[in-house]
């Protein structure tokens, strides 16, 4: 799978799919290459803007992950945790927060070391789709939990950071909002290149953690690309 993570990272994703793809066809069906590829395949597709054939890709995938893994080993949460943004980019908010807050219960039992970050990150996701269901008080009160038990200056105290500015944003706060991303584009200016949100050219959602499982986040507001963002976050409105 090294090519197919190669292509990926370097923003080449229809190869990288196509890639995936035949890997996951060459294979027998429960045999974990094929299960890994077969997630390779979705976060291509998903990168495509294919979201529906990357959610029935991940749909496909997830009942093996499942078998071979475990459904509570942090491999599986976590391409239940990448399956959740493309109900966010198909408009499924309400599903995303019942899903991010399963995989927030289930991550916060586990004992691994990616499992506070899975749990961090879900509760992100959670932030996103509450905001975008107008529901800005619960968004606000998830989001400042979030943020007071990730004390990292990385790239997913960024997105609760924006979060957080949403949330205020929506309750007519506005002055606190301008705060709040004030700080985030602090932080954003500050994170090197890679670690920022959208690095590559992959738009981020949800409650995403990064592919190649490391203890970094790839994580979930879309499209943040610094201060030129702001004034369209925090303008006035219902």
């Amino acid at each position: 799978m090294a090519q197919t993570k190669a292509l990926y990272e370097a923003g080449r994703y229809a190869e990288a799919e196509a890639e995936a793809r035949a890997v996951a066809r060459s294979r027998p069906r429960d045999d974990a290459y094929a299960a890994v590829a077969l997630n390779f395949a979705a976060l291509a597709t998903g990168a495509q803007g294919r979201h529906a054939e990357a959610l029935a890709t991940y749909d496909e995938a997830l009942p093996a992950f499942s078998r071979i893994f475990g459904v509570g080993h942090w491999l599986t949460l976590k391409l239940r945790s990448d399956r959740a943004q493309q109900l966010t980019s198909l408009g499924r908010y309400a599903e995303c927060e019942a899903e991010c807050a399963a995989l927030a219960r289930a991550a916060s039992r586990g004992t691994d070391p990616q499992m506070s970050l899975l749990t961090t990150a879900a509760r992100n996701g959670l932030v996103f789709a509450l905001n975008a269901q107008g529901r800005h008080q619960e968004a606000e009160a998830f989001a400042r939990e979030a943020l007071a038990n990730h004390c990292a200056p990385d790239r997913l105290s960024l997105v609760l950071q924006l979060g957080l500015a949403r949330s205020l944003n929506g309750q007519a706060r506005h002055e606190e909002a301008l705060s709040e991303a004030q700080g985030a584009d602090k932080l954003y200016r500050a994170l090197p290149e890679h670690q920022r949100p959208g690095y590559g050219s992959r738009r981020t959602g949800a409650c995403q953690i990064p592919v190649g499982a490391g203890p970094k986040s790839r994580s979930p507001s879309p499209g943040y690309s610094g201060s030129r963002r702001l004034p369209g976050l925090l303008r006035p409105g219902p």
